[in-house]
Order: C-alpha cells, then structure tokens, then sequence
C-alpha cells in the first residue's frame, strides 16, 4: 500500500514478534498496514478495540525486549598502551569529560583509525572489567599483514585520541551476588580478550560461583596476561587456570599439544556439574573442537556461548523455492531520514549505502560484530551470517546489513 500523504491519513504498524519476512502471516510474525485517519480505524473497523481485546487474552506474548543500540561516535583519549606479549598491546582509554562509558563484560569496542590515509574500522573485546577497572581497556593483537592492529601495536602511544563507536555485543552475562555457579571459559590466543572481562567480573560479583578458564596458547611467552591471570588466581580460590600449550618446554602447561575432547572431557568431570556455563573464544579451529566436544559429551547447546572474530561463511544459492536474489530497492531509515537505493545480487545492503554516502555505522563487515545492525520493518532478507545476533533479536525481526540482500522489493531497515 502507497504512502497516504493527505494530513489526515497516517500509517499505523502493528508488529508482533518474529522474522521479518513482509506484510503477510509467517510462522510467528504479523505486520499489518493501514493507511488511514485514526477515527476511520477504530470507527469503521473496530481494530483497536479488538487489539485491545486480543491482547487481554495473553494471544499477543510479550518478549524480552531488544534494547536499542547506541552507534554514534564518540573520541577517546588513550590513556596507557601496555605491551602485554611482543605480538600484543592492551589500550587503556580515559573516560570523556561529559560521563563514564557504560559497557558490560565481554563486550566490544569499534576502534577507527586513519592508516595511510584511509579509514579503517577494526572490533576489540574489552579485557577490563566494569567493577573492577577504572578506565575501559581493550587488548590487539597483532596479525600478519594487518593494517589496523600493526598501527595499533607499533605506533599507538598515550595522549593519542581514537574515533570509537560505543560498546557492543552480546558475549556476556548478567552477574549477581546470589548467583552460585560454574562458569566455564575456553578461549585460544587473543580470545583470552573477553574472557578476562568477564573473569574479573564474576570473581567480584560472586564469591559464591567458580570460574574455570581453559586457555590454549603456542607457547607460555605467548600467553596474554600472564602476570594478571597468576595475580588472580592467587587472589581467588574460587578461580581455577588449566594452560594448554603447543610447545611446554617450560613445563608452564598442564597440557602440551592442542586442545582435544580429551582435555575438555577431564576438566569437565572435575567440574561435575551439568548447568555449568560455557564461554567459548579463540581461533575458528579451536573453537569448532570446544563446541563439537561439549556436545559430544552431553552439554546442552543453550550453556554453549561462543564469540568468533572471524568468519568462515559464504553467500550460499537461494534453496529451492525461495526467492532469488536479484536486483532490488531497499528503504534504509537512518536518523529519522529514509535512504532509497538499489542493491545488486554480488553486495550487501550496507555496501551499497555505503556506496551511496550514506553515514552507515560498521565495523566488521562479515556478521559478527553487530554494528550495522537494523531493525527490518517490513519485506525480507538473506542473512549470509547471523551469529552475532542473540536468538532475541532474530525472533524481533533484526537483521545484519553487511551480509543481508534483499528477497523481496519492499525491504525496510531502520538502522539502531
């Protein structure tokens, strides 16, 4: 139905929670449309009243509410670059003058650099702890050929301001000082970065519960935060450190070699508790054994939590009977402001926006990050990834745009 632009005549959305998939009946979503004067709607078709009705039987369940996100751009001034490792830095930044950031364990930030004068946007998980530290910090890195995080290890220095887009992600949990129970992380290398977070934060929030981290590195030289990791363990009994090292020559370790279902299983035993929760972060391949041994060995998926910094995942062909991805105009809603624009089947919506000089938030690009994400109020897409979104999130409709074509051709995002 077109746009109405008599002054009388206004749109009226009714939403019920589910996939965004258009202005028909899918599985648990609802969109209706109605172009017309609020005295037509409840006068000529009772809608609201019967609204009101429906919902007084419970018919329309209420969720869990998607909080918005905040993407706008902020400066920091860093405070302190500690060398961590000869391949890792971590960044402490200073509070703006205005008011404290308010982030949670284990979530991110979207640094953006200027590196031989062009913009780069880079995520980092942040290893300090909202209880426990005072300045926000996050740990990089540095990766072979990469632009941001050799800038970041070899010329980043205090003083310095970073352009940075606000804390995201949803690789966290609630702490409470009642909560008694095991918390279980396995990270590899730099996916030690959240889990310090959220380390630091259970030991302080609650004594009653145990945190187990089971780390795998190259070597023990490579381990990031090692001198913070034995201060906390020998601050907490209840904080228990199992070290997984390619190569033991210093005998640092309690395991040499990689980590197998082997290691899982025995530090899962000694655990003995079948609602232990389990953190997961580190390189792909390692992740994949954590993941397929704790299911192997019983773990219910909703204990499994995982944060991937890169991905695999490709565009795959439309199954049969779905629509096809070809060319279609997309509405963009950024700021109140509506962007029309046409999207190919080889680029993403974001892509394409960006293309068009549209001030779009991003950072990784690839689906895991969250930055971009949207709200798809009415039409359907194709999400080549969507593991950066919670599984609340999906059921409200929202959507990545990085990796996301439009299958119909009344696709509308509102970007927040």
């Amino acid at each position: 139905m077109g746009k109405r632009k008599d002054k009388k005549s206004r749109f009226h959305h009714l939403n019920i929670h589910g996939q965004c998939v258009g202005n028909y009946f899918v599985s648990k979503t609802i969109v209706l449309t109605f172009a017309c004067s609020d005295e037509t709607l409840s006068k000529s078709f009772g809608w609201k009243e019967e609204i009101k009705k429906v919902m007084a039987f419970g018919l329309f369940k209420k969720k869990k509410k998607v909080e918005k996100q905040n993407t706008g751009i902020i400066s920091l001034k860093v405070k302190e670059v500690v060398r961590e490792t000869t391949d890792a830095v971590s960044i402490h930044f200073e509070h703006p003058e205005s008011e404290r950031i308010e982030y949670k364990a284990g979530q991110f930030f979207t640094l953006i650099v200027n590196v031989d004068g062009k913009e780069e946007r880079r995520a980092y998980s942040v290893c300090s702890s909202p209880f426990t530290d005072s300045n926000p910090t996050v740990a990089v890195k540095r990766v072979e050929g990469g632009k941001v995080s050799n800038y970041l290890n070899n010329q980043l220095k205090a003083g310095d301001e970073i352009k940075v887009i606000p804390p995201l992600g949803n690789f966290t949990t609630e702490f409470s000082s009642a909560n008694a129970r095991n918390i279980v992380l396995i990270g590899g290398g730099s996916g030690i970065t959240p889990m310090m977070s959220i380390a630091k934060s259970a030991l302080d929030q609650e004594p009653d519960s145990k945190v187990t981290l089971l780390y795998a590195n190259r070597d023990a030289d490579s381990i990031i935060f090692k001198k913070q990791l034995e201060m906390l363990a020998s601050e907490y009994s209840n904080f228990e450190i199992v070290h997984v090292l390619e190569n033991n020559n210093q005998s640092y370790g309690q395991f040499e070699g990689y980590l197998t279902q082997s290691i899982v299983q025995q530090v899962k035993e000694k655990i003995n508790d079948a609602s232990a929760e389990y953190f997961i972060c580190g390189p792909g391949p390692m992740m994949d054994i954590a993941i397929n041994s704790l299911k192997n060995l019983g773990v219910a998926e909703n204990l499994i939590r995982k944060e991937s910094f890169t991905t695999d995942s490709a565009a795959s062909a439309p199954a049969e009977g779905e629509e096809e991805i070809i060319t279609r105009e997309v509405t963009v809603i950024l700021d109140g402001e509506e962007h029309k624009y046409e999207v190919e089947p080889n680029e993403s919506i974001l892509e394409k926006g960006l293309d068009q000089m549209i001030d779009l938030p991003f950072s990784c690009q690839s689906g895991l990050c969250t930055a971009c994400r949207g709200k798809c109020l009415s039409g359907k897409v194709k999400m080549d990834e969507s593991e950066g979104l919670s599984q609340a999130e999906l059921d409200e409709g929202y959507v990545l745009p990085c990796v996301s074509h439009p299958l119909t051709d009344d696709v509308v995002i509102e970007i927040g």
